[in-house]
């Protein structure tokens, strides 16, 4: 009925030594990730905002190839001084207030960089609830300041632009 206890030594086998652990302490097999990196549940927040970022200026660089030569930033939010020229719901260079946070801005070509669209993260998934209402919201800001950058309008730039 006693089974004899054999004390734990030193030595080969699983758990000891300078390999990999095989097996967590109580035998239950390895211990990992809560989900494979493929899964949607691995990707942060940020991440996913950047998908949809990537995938409104893919939509829009197929129509405008000139797109390509245009820098696309996702900052998590704007700063206080307004450094990223005019917002989706501001005044061009005139910074903002409690009452408009903007959404987006520009920044100009100018001594050899390209042109910059930045979309502001936290402001946008404030005002939405949903990945589908995010993406939406997402498009039409980016569609707004690839507008402002070519110098036309967004419906020219996005003909589906403004409607739900």
């Amino acid at each position: 009925m006693d089974s004899p206890v054999t004390p734990r030594t030193a030595g080969p086998g699983p758990g000891s030594g300078p390999g990999p652990r095989r097996r967590d302490r109580h035998g239950r097999g390895m211990r990992g990730p809560i989900a494979p990196p493929q899964v949607p549940l691995a990707a942060s927040r940020a991440e996913t905002f950047a998908d949809l970022v990537q995938d409104s200026v893919e939509r829009l660089e197929r129509r405008w190839p000139q797109l390509a030569d245009v820098d696309f930033l996702v900052l998590d939010v704007p700063r206080l001084d307004g450094g990223a020229g005019s917002g989706a719901a501001g005044a061009a260079g005139a910074g903002w207030s409690d009452e408009a946070v903007p959404l987006g801005g520009t920044v100009a070509a100018r001594d050899g960089r390209p042109a910059r669209v930045v979309i502001y993260r936290r402001p946008v998934e404030i005002r939405t609830k949903g990945r589908d209402e995010r993406a939406a919201l997402v498009h039409e800001v980016v569609v707004e300041q690839v507008a402002e950058v070519l110098g036309l309008t967004p419906e020219t730039v996005d003909p589906r632009y403004g409607e739900d």
